[in-house]
C-alpha cells in the first residue's frame, strides 16, 4: 500500500506504518461514538483555544479488508432515496468519480421558471489560486483556462486510494503534531491534487490547503497545548466573491433552491388567512428567497397579504446592493396588490438581538423567524449558545420557524473524526458538481474556490470561536430545537421538491422525507435538510 504498481508514488517506510490508522481509529461508526451522540456530552472547550487531542491507541482495530473498504466508499456508493417511512431504497453505484446513470429520481414533468432562478453573475475569474495554480499550469488563473481540461486524465482507482490514504495520513500526523511527518505527506499530496482536475483532485486540494494552513497552528502552541486560530495567515475572500459563488451554486445546482422552495412552501402555508405578515431573517446575505415567496402569497386564493415587513439581521456587513435588491422587489410588490416593508439590523444573532423592542414586534403581525444554513454558526465547544438563541427566538412565539441546514458531521471533538467526515461530504458535493459542469467551467471555478473552499478551510484549519462552519446530523438538530421548546411541523412539498431538483437535469440527487424533514442527498449521502417549527405549547394541568 505504500507505493503502487506502476512507480506512481513511493512513501518511505516510516510514513507507511500510520496510513491505515486514522481510518481504523476514526471510521464512520467510530466517529459516532467519539462524539458521544449529543452535543451537551460534547467536549467543553474555552471557545478561543483548543487542546490538540492526542490520538486514542484503545480504539479498537479494524481488519484490513474493513480498511480498504472505508477508503473505497470514495469510490463505490450505494444510492438509496429514503421514502416517507424511513426506508432505504438501495441502488447499485458506480464510480463515485464518474459520470454515473442511476435510478435516483422518478420520471418527473419539467417545472417552469417559477423556481426563480436568481440574478446572472458574472463570469471573470479572479487571480491567485495561490499554491496549487503552479500544478495545473504555469500561468495565472484568471488569465487562462488549460484548453485540454477536459482531456485532463483523472486519477485511477488506485491513485485515488492513495491520495485518501496520504491525506488521511496527514490529518494524523498533524493531529499528533507531527510536523515534520505532515509536511512530508503534503510534499507527495500537492503534485497529486489539481484545481483543474477531476472531482477528487479538486476536493483533495481543498483539504490539502486546509491541512497545510492547521500546520501553521503547530508554530503557535504554547507550552500547555493551547492556540489561538488567528495565527493562522490565510488569503482572504471577499464578501463580493462569496455572494457571487452563492449565486451560482443557486443557479447551477438544487442544493440552495431546494431549501429555499421548502422554507417558502412552509411559510405561505403557515400564513394562509394572514394578512400582517413579519419575517425575521437570521444571517440575513442575499434575496434570493424572498421574490418567489412575494409572488406565492400574492396569488394565493384567499387574496394576497396587505403587509409584508421583512428585517434581515445582517451582522456587520455592507447591506448597499442588499438594500437595492430589497427596493426592486418593494416595488414589484406594490404591483402585485402587497406593501412590502424591509430594514436591516447591523448586529449579530443573539439574544440581545432578538427581543420585541428591537426587531419592532407589532401586535397584529403573525410572526415567522427564517434561518437559511445560519444557526450551525451558534453551535459551539462551550453549552448553551445554540440552545440560548432557540429560547430567545421562541420568546417572540413565532407562527413558524423555518430551518435549512447543511446535513453532515463536521462538530466532533476529535480532528480526525471530523476530517474524515468532512472528506466524505465534501467529495459527495464535488462529484455531483462534476456531473453538472465541466471541468473548465468559469462558475464551477468560483463555486469550488470562493464558496466550498471555505467552508473545507473553516471545518479543517481553524478551532475555538473562529470555527463556525459546525455542521450537524438531522437528528441532532431535532434534539436540540425539540428541547428549546419546539415541535416539527411537517413539510408537505415532497413532490414539488422532487420536480425542482429534476428540473436540474442531472441523475444522482435523491429527495425524501423523514420524520416531517425534507432532505436532499447526492447518490445515497445526505447534503441538505429543511424542517418547519411551530411553538410547543404543552397544556397546563
Amino acid at each position: 500500500m505504500g507505493g503502487l504498481m506502476n512507480g506512481w508514488l513511493t512513501l518511505p517506510t516510516f510514513e507507511i506504518l500510520n496510513q491505515d490508522s486514522a481510518i481504523r481509529q476514526f471510521c464512520p461508526a467510530r466517529v459516532e461514538q467519539g462524539q458521544g451522540g449529543e452535543w451537551g456530552d460534547s467536549l467543553s472547550v474555552d471557545e478561543d483555544v483548543e487542546i490538540w487531542p492526542h490520538l486514542i491507541d484503545e480504539t479498537p482495530q479494524l481488519a484490513p479488508s474493513e480498511v480498504e473498504e472505508i477508503v473505497r466508499t470514495f469510490f463505490d456508493v450505494e444510492c438509496y432515496e429514503k421514502d416517507n417511512a424511513g426506508k432505504c431504497l438501495e441502488e447499485e453505484g458506480n464510480d463515485l468519480f464518474d459520470k454515473v446513470q442511476e435510478d435516483g429520481l422518478q420520471d418527473l414533468s419539467m417545472v417552469d421558471d417559477d423556481l426563480c432562478c436568481g440574478l446572472n453573475a458574472a463570469m471573470l475569474i479572479e487571480e491567485g489560486c495561490d499554491e496549487m495554480e503552479r500544478c495545473s499550469s504555469t500561468n495565472n488563473l484568471g488569465s487562462f483556462v488549460p484548453n485540454n481540461a477536459e482531456d485532463m486524465i483523472p486519477v485511477g482507482v488506485d491513485q485515488g486510494l492513495q491520495l485518501v490514504h496520504l491525506l488521511l495520513a496527514c490529518a494524523e500526523a498533524v493531529g499528533c503534531r507531527d510536523t515534520q511527518l505532515a509536511d512530508s505527506i503534503l510534499t507527495q499530496i500537492w503534485p497529486c491534487v489539481n484545481t483543474w482536475g477531476d472531482s477528487l483532485q479538486r476536493v483533495s486540494h481543498c483539504f490539502a490547503m486546509g491541512l497545510k494552513s492547521r500546520l501553521s497552528l503547530l508554530q503557535n502552541v504554547n507550552s500547555n497545548g493551547f492556540f489561538t486560530s488567528k495565527a493562522i495567515d490565510v488569503s482572504l475572500i471577499t464578501r463580493e466573491e462569496k455572494i457571487e459563488a452563492f449565486t451560482l451554486l443557486h443557479q447551477t445546482t438544487p442544493y440552495i433552491s431546494f431549501g429555499l422552495m421548502a422554507a417558502n412552501d412552509a411559510i405561505s402555508q403557515a400564513a394562509t388567512g394572514k394578512d400582517f405578515l413579519h419575517i425575521i431573517d437570521l444571517g440575513m446575505e442575499h434575496n434570493l428567497q424572498w421574490p418567489c415567496l412575494v409572488r406565492t402569497l400574492a396569488s394565493r386564493t384567499d387574496g394576497p397579504p396587505k403587509t409584508i415587513r421583512i428585517t434581515g439581521i445582517t451582522g456587520d456587513h455592507d447591506t448597499s446592493e442588499l438594500e437595492n435588491s430589497m427596493k426592486g422587489l418593494s416595488e414589484e410588490a406594490i404591483s402585485l396588490g402587497i406593501s412590502l416593508e424591509f430594514q436591516f439590523l447591523a448586529e449579530q444573532v443573539s439574544p440581545l438581538t432578538l427581543t420585541c423592542e428591537k426587531l419592532d414586534l407589532r401586535q397584529e403581525e403573525a410572526l415567522f423567524v427564517n434561518s437559511i444554513m445560519h444557526l450551525h454558526k451558534h453551535v459551539k465547544e462551550s453549552r448553551g449558545s445554540l440552545k440560548t438563541v432557540l429560547q430567545s427566538v421562541k420568546k417572540l412565539n413565532p407562527v413558524l420557524l423555518t430551518v435549512v441546514e447543511q446535513d453532515a458531521n463536521h462538530n466532533g471533538p476529535f480532528f480526525l473524526g471530523r476530517f474524515l467526515e468532512s472528506l466524505h461530504y465534501y467529495s459527495a458535493i464535488f462529484d455531483s458538481l462534476d456531473a453538472s459542469l465541466p471541468r473548465n467551467s468559469q462558475q464551477r471555478i468560483k463555486i469550488e474556490k470562493f464558496h466550498f473552499a471555505g467552508e473545507i478551510h473553516n471545518v479543517v484549519a481553524y478551532e475555538g470561536s473562529d470555527r463556525v462552519e459546525r455542521h450537524e446530523r438531522a437528528d441532532q438538530w431535532r434534539r436540540q430545537i425539540g428541547r428549546a421548546g419546539f415541535q416539527v411541523v411537517g413539510l408537505k412539498c415532497l413532490k414539488q421538491a422532487k420536480m425542482m431538483v429534476s428540473s436540474y437535469g442531472v441523475d444522482g440527487y435523491s429527495v425524501g422525507s423523514e420524520k416531517g424533514y425534507l432532505q436532499l442527498g447526492w447518490k445515497g449521502r445526505p447534503i441538505m435538510i429543511a424542517s418547519a417549527w411551530q411553538v410547543h405549547n404543552v397544556p397546563s394541568s
